[in-house]
């Protein structure tokens, strides 16, 4: 939204950018339903080296990690039961989250109405973390519904029982303080503002260039310096501190200025005017590491109402709850297992530590 309007702040190329931008942003706020995804544009041994210069000896990304990194994609898709840009939280009936890896779904999550699903290969993720999860085989009988989980089928939880637990813990532990604060957030008057102050600075140092296909297709790249955008974007905020919820935490132009001042650029892909693909180069921000292709992409699509997944085994919150406070699965509690989980012979006692 920023850089639409900032283009119309621009040349006449600028304004025919900010123009196109403006309406596909606005087509896509039209729709009730919204799915995207993301992913990084990359290669897992750039990652490597990447990590290589920050991290030290001994504790470098394992070779899984990167692979997942490099291969891997976040899917979300929710539904409102009004358009996209005139929603609250309330009027989503239906999201999901799916993390990917290269052979296929990682962690899956949904909710559908009052209901919250999800599933997990805990397998492959505790190998590519390097902290093996155990077995459905190994937990004791009091694991219920985690043995379904471990084994990769799908388990729910109760949205209003998990509501209503958290207000009963929270009140037991908040008993005799005062009621927490509102969240902050920002009135008509200040997002104007804090926007229009946005799309000067964004119009002073972006420079948009369009290209276009015969298929309907269209590039409209926005590029700027990064560390003088940076700058000028942290200024422009400066005078609103006092009025945005971050407060004194806005970062300061010195805490930026060992930023790289290479020029990024940002991929606005349109089809038929409609946003499709949203490329942000950041190759050049890698500085020492030989680094060719490093890009942060977004995909945008219309999405479908996410279902429930038949056959999902209901967890029990309090039982959940009266496991956590009593013990794992069940066992009594004591200071000492909560680095030392004891639950029988062997290895099983280690490798539940994660759990």
């Amino acid at each position: 939204m920023v850089l639409a309007g900032a283009a119309a702040c621009g040349t006449v190329e600028n304004l025919t950018a900010g123009q196109k931008l403006d309406n596909a942003f606005e087509k896509l706020g039209e729709e009730r339903s919204i799915a995207f995804e993301l992913d990084l544009d990359t290669d897992a041994k750039s990652l490597m080296a990447l990590d290589a210069e920050q991290s030290e000896p001994g504790e470098e990304m394992p070779a899984e990690m990167a692979e997942l990194l490099s291969e891997g994609t976040i899917s979300v898709s929710m539904y409102s039961k009004k358009p996209i840009k005139e929603s609250e939280d309330k009027d989503f009936t239906a999201m999901a989250m799916k993390l990917s890896g290269p052979d296929g779904a990682l962690l899956e999550y949904r909710l559908v109405g009052d209901w919250i699903y999800a599933r997990v290969d805990a397998a492959t993720l505790g190998e590519m973390s390097g902290n093996p999860m155990p077995s459905a085989k190994e937990l004791p009988p009091q694991a219920g519904a985690f043995k379904k989980l471990l084994e990769g089928q799908w388990i729910k939880l109760s949205k209003k029982a998990m509501e209503e637990t958290g207000k009963n813990v929270s009140g037991a532990e908040g008993l005799g303080a005062e009621e927490p604060s509102a969240e902050p957030s920002l009135d008509a008057k200040t997002q104007k503002k804090l926007t229009d102050a946005l799309k000067k600075a964004v119009a002073e140092n972006v420079d948009f260039t369009t290209s276009g296909g015969s298929d309907g297709t269209e590039h409209i790249k926005a590029t700027a310096p990064f560390r003088t955008l940076l700058t000028e974007l942290l200024d422009a905020v400066k005078p609103l501190r006092n009025e945005l919820p971050i407060g004194e935490e806005l970062p300061t132009a010195k805490d930026v200025a060992d930023a790289p001042n290479t020029k990024v650029s940002a991929d606005f892909t349109l089809k038929n005017g409609e946003l499709t693909e949203v490329s942000v180069d950041l190759a050049k921000l890698t500085e020492t590491a030989k680094v060719k292709k490093f890009a942060l992409v977004l995909r945008v699509s219309e999405g479908e109402k996410p279902e429930a997944p038949a056959g999902a085994t209901e967890l029990d919150i309090e039982e959940l709850m009266s496991s956590m406070l009593s013990g794992p699965f069940g066992g009594p509690a004591t200071d000492e297992e909560f680095g030392d989980v004891p639950l029988g012979e062997g290895d099983l006692a280690d490798d539940t530590q994660m759990w």
